[in-house]
């Protein structure tokens, strides 16, 4: 199968209202080429040198997507370009990122990644972080920078009844945040769900998907 038809195929049980991240970590510019061919115009790198290098390469109309665990001091290499940053689990990180983005003359788009699965492993803030976060005075003060929703990783398991909890636990904790409204909120996307189980994410409430291995084939 070619990357654009795995696109296609994607693309064709996708819900207008769902956007799709091609996660192309790992993948050489041409593979990403022929996806940008085939339609597709927003990637999802995890590493911030790897992403700076493509979009230093790749036509400029593509949306790059930082899905990574992000770094603070590797926040102003991608500050000039970055459309979204879907992994942002503190206060701090949220600070770095309002810095770089002033100094770029830009408003950086955000999602604040809350923990739902059952795995240490993972990164995230818990409902009590994130309302602390969301109502502290620093976080009003950040003016470059703008909220736009969740993000969250389901536990790596066979088991489709815990996905889906942990699914509708994200879903519940956005809906029971979304009427916050502040200069730097706009709460309208919940990205959750990958490869193996985007369909049932999407059951369950997801706006933004980020789909690699069934696009560009696994590693």
């Amino acid at each position: 199968m070619s990357i654009q038809s795995n696109l296609n195929t994607i693309k064709a049980t996708l819900p207008e209202y769902v956007t799709l991240v091609a996660v192309s970590k790992t993948k050489p510019v041409s593979d990403l080429m022929q996806a940008y061919e085939a339609g597709q115009r927003i990637f999802g790198e995890n590493k911030i040198q790897e992403m700076t290098e493509k979009w230093e390469q790749m036509p400029k109309d593509i949306q790059w997507h930082m899905i990574g665990h992000v770094q603070s001091n590797k926040v102003k290499f991608m500050a000039p370009y970055v459309t979204l940053i879907h992994g942002v689990d503190s206060l701090k990180l949220l600070q770095e990122i309002n810095k770089q983005a002033l100094k770029n003359n830009r408003i950086i788009d955000c999602l604040l990644q809350i923990y739902i699965a059952g795995e240490e492993s993972k990164f995230g803030l818990d409902e009590k972080e994130l309302s602390e976060l969301l109502t502290s005075v620093e976080f009003r003060e950040l003016k470059n920078i703008r909220i736009l929703g969740l993000m969250g990783m389901a536990t790596f398991t066979e088991d489709q009844n815990q996905i889906k909890k942990e699914f509708t636990h994200l879903k519940t904790i956005f809906d029971s945040i979304k009427t916050l409204k502040t200069v730097n909120c706009d709460l309208n996307t919940i990205s959750m769900g990958m490869s193996g189980d985007y369909q049932l994410a999407i059951e369950c409430g997801s706006t933004m998907v980020r789909i690699g291995s069934s696009i560009f084939g696994g590693r």
